[in-house]
């Protein structure tokens, strides 16, 4: 092998593993504007909860969070939503956020922009039904963007939301509902935005874990709103 080739070798590998790095990054985005936590000194935080809403687990949740009178965001998928809309709009009349977090869940890093396009504004719609009437918010799956998402993002003033306390591991043998909160108890500050998936049966660790989180912030004084609630902090 020449050196030239291995030189076209090495910049094809700096060259993906950069655009894997940018595509990856919850701290930047190419356009638009990005948040993955905000700045305030109020002991304020986001519990955010991606996925659905399910038959199965929206209900709990819903309860959970109403008996210790604490306020979330939910990143819903528009085809989840559209089927399960009786959930949809029991999150919203329990006073939480809903978010928009695409129709198909699919990862949007190459989607076309008519693809993006449809992914985002049907999901918008089906939150509309769903009776939510606030600024719908942006996450993408994954967290993975690229160049034309965000330049869409960007066109439609659209915000994208991530996040600064990830918990999940995703390893299902190696999880702990304690050890879960214990570190989000340790990473947490004044303006975080926590991710947690708890609406499918995998993710009984998660679920597990939201009673001790919502209790450990309480007990370090925090207040859990939602994001809106949490950006009017600035």
């Amino acid at each position: 092998m020449n050196k030239l080739v291995l030189k076209l070798l090495l910049v094809l590998a700096v060259l993906f593993f950069v655009i894997w790095k940018l595509s990856s990054s919850v701290k930047f985005q190419l356009f638009g504007e990005l948040i993955y936590q905000v700045d305030t000194e109020q002991k304020l935080v986001a519990l955010t909860f991606d996925d659905g809403p399910t038959p199965h687990y929206t209900a709990g949740v819903l309860q959970l969070l109403d008996l210790y009178q604490v306020k979330a965001t939910f990143f819903v998928t528009g085809a989840d939503t559209q089927r399960y809309m009786t959930q949809a709009k029991q999150i919203v009349a329990a006073g939480h956020q809903l978010g928009n977090h695409s129709w198909s869940h699919q990862r949007m890093v190459f989607m076309s922009l008519d693809e993006i396009n449809r992914e985002l504004e049907g999901t918008d719609q089906q939150i509309r039904t769903a009776g939510f009437e606030g600024e719908i918010l942006f996450r993408p799956p994954y967290g993975k963007k690229l160049v034309l998402l965000p330049w869409y993002l960007a066109n439609t003033h659209r915000t994208s939301i991530t996040w600064d306390v990830a918990p999940e591991t995703f390893d299902e043998d190696s999880e702990d509902p304690q050890t879960m909160a214990t570190e989000v108890l340790e990473q947490v500050k004044p303006g975080s935005i926590v991710l947690l998936h708890l609406m499918y049966k995998n993710r009984e660790a998660s679920r597990a874990a939201l009673p001790l989180i919502i209790k450990g912030l309480k007990e370090k004084g925090y207040r859990m709103v939602t994001l809106s609630e949490l950006l009017a902090a600035q």
